[in-house]
């Protein structure tokens, strides 16, 4: 007997962002967990005075969330830590950036 792996892929885009509810299950969470995830920061939305049925959200939205549950799952950190931890990571990035392009080297 074979097994089968099926898989399901959605398109995200500019003209295709991700429900509250899609990144909720692209993350194993629920909807409740991605209201966190703007709270502390983490993921954006335009505008805030609109329910989360109606946030949208783009592939580096979901590439956030996914190192913040990543973070949750390996480390133990509430999303508070989780924030600071992607925050710190993303400067480091961009301070080696900034020293590669100055050729520093």
């Amino acid at each position: 007997m074979s097994m089968a792996t099926v898989s399901v892929t959605t398109a995200i885009s500019a003209s295709q962002p991700l429900a509250a509810s899609e990144l909720a299950h692209a993350c194993g969470a629920d909807t409740e967990w991605v209201v966190q995830l703007v709270e502390v920061g983490i993921v954006q939305i335009s505008t805030a005075e609109a329910p989360p049925e109606h946030w949208r959200f783009s592939s580096t939205d979901l590439q956030c969330a996914l190192e913040a549950r990543r973070l949750e799952r390996d480390f133990g950190v509430g999303l508070d830590a989780a924030a600071l931890i992607l925050d710190l990571q993303h400067e480091v990035r961009r301070l080696k950036a900034v020293i590669r392009a100055h050729g520093l080297r």
